[in-house]
């Protein structure tokens, strides 16, 4: 294990922990505000009226200084202070009751690099440690708290502290997102202000069509195109219906459609429309064999190289975060939970006797869902999930609680996308147990 930036446990351990992370709060353009910071305000509010002593502690990326370009160095602790009064007067209300800990993350790595950052923020009590990852005691276990991102090779850094020495993630961010940010408010609606929102990143490409075909594209474009995607969809159905009917398969005349002889020269049209897609279909049809074959042997390639699909590349870096979770505990026992954030994608998992938390992200989530016309871009469904856990010494041994503080989705999905995945469901979530108990160390 590198010891660089470690914290060791300290002598006086609060009764009860919280833990947020990846809150994003700050950037250019529309990126300057902060649709969460209501929910934020008044958890401050509860957790400063509940049990005592207590500890929050925000593990990265409380800001998004990646993203804030428009000013540098000391004077982006006075933009984003002035930006949101309302969160800094609850943070300076709350740290006089809760003590308020943070760690930088990649997003907000300046924490670590810029010293006007800690005497800025210690005017609102919170205390920042500019350090990998801090020891925390509960009880006579510890808990393990870093961001995450030293294990994800696009943004971890070689030299922790070295304002100079960022990782390729730093440049993709400034150049994507904080750009995504100026120009949001440009476009027909600010859907570019979700970018950082869209996970994992190769989804990006997909999203960017799906937002310019839904949202940018001229009314009368997307209105003739759409009975034209429609239209081939179930040209689809016709012609392979058709094939089988010829294959003697199915034993039928359903599909021999002939609509010009009931609806004259529109359903001649139609007729038209679905030989041509018939045509179209054949020749895919027919490069679909060699595609196979081509495919297959890029896929093959790729591999030898280590470079995989996004489903793999996802799961890989889980299996990053489980070996480094698992290597904290192989050196000290007494380590009960390896918390992290990082991901976004809140998540509690066991090993061993031991558990791995991750504590999500309080920006709004982007969820993929194919249309029930398969050729139409999938549609981007929005939702909160603001995550806490909650971590105390019971009865001999750990309690870790977890909630999701409520937000309700905004409404801004237009009407074609509505109609588009109608009755569709959401896809299942992980579920994380509201208590899970862990118990004394082997002796």
């Amino acid at each position: 294990l590198s010891a660089a930036g470690a914290q060791p446990a300290r002598a006086a351990p609060a009764a009860t922990y919280y833990f947020i992370s990846d809150l994003h709060i700050g950037g250019d353009g529309a990126l300057e505000r902060c649709p969460f910071e209501p929910e934020l305000v008044g958890f401050l509010r509860e957790i400063a009226n509940g049990p005592l002593p207590a500890e929050l502690v925000i593990p990265g990326d409380a800001f998004g200084l990646w993203e804030l370009t428009t000013v540098q160095g000391p004077e982006k602790p006075d933009k984003i202070i002035r930006s949101h009064p309302a969160l800094f007067a609850q943070l300076r209300e709350t740290g006089r009751r809760v003590k308020i800990t943070l760690i930088p993350g990649n997003h907000d790595y300046e924490l670590a690099c810029v010293p006007a950052w800690k005497e800025a923020l210690a005017e609102y009590n919170v205390d920042l440690r500019p350090v990998t990852h801090l020891l925390l005691p509960v009880g006579d276990r510890k808990i393990w708290v870093e961001h995450g991102n030293q294990h994800d090779a696009f943004n971890s850094f070689p030299d922790f502290g070295d304002p100079y020495g960022l990782p390729s993630g730093y440049f993709i961010t400034v150049a994507t997102v904080a750009a995504a940010g100026r120009s949001a408010e440009r476009g027909r609606s600010p859907w570019l202000n979700d970018l950082a929102s869209v996970y994992p990143t190769e989804e990006i490409p997909f999203w960017i069509w799906s937002n310019y075909f839904y949202r940018e594209m001229g009314d009368l474009l997307r209105w003739f195109l759409v009975p034209f995607l429609l239209l081939f969809t179930a040209s689809v159905v016709v012609y392979a219906g058709q094939s089988l009917q010829r294959l003697g398969i199915l034993r039928t005349t359903f599909f021999d459609i002939r609509l010009g002889r009931r609806f004259g020269m529109a359903g001649r049209l139609v007729d038209w429309v679905i030989w041509v897609n018939g045509v179209v279909i054949s020749t895919l049809a027919l490069l679909a064999i060699p595609a196979f074959f081509l495919s297959r042997d890029i896929r093959e390639t790729l591999d030898r190289y280590g470079v995989t699909h996004a489903a793999e590349m996802k799961a890989d870096k889980e299996k990053r975060y489980l070996a480094a979770a698992q290597a904290v505990f192989d050196a000290d026992p007494s380590v009960a939970v390896f918390l992290y954030g990082h991901t976004h994608l809140a998540s509690a998992r066991r090993v061993g006797s031991r558990y791995v938390l991750n504590t999500g992200s309080w920006l709004k989530r982007l969820e993929r869902t194919p249309t029930h016309a398969r050729l139409m871009p999938d549609v981007y469904r929005p939702s909160y999930e603001l995550s806490c856990f909650t971590i105390d010494a019971v009865g001999g041994g750990v309690r870790v609680r977890y909630r999701a503080i409520p937000k309700e989705a905004p409404d801004d999905l237009t009407l074609l996308q509505k109609v588009m995945i109608l009755g569709k469901r959401r896809a299942g979530r992980q579920e994380i147990p509201a208590e899970i108990f862990i118990g004394r160390p082997a002796r």
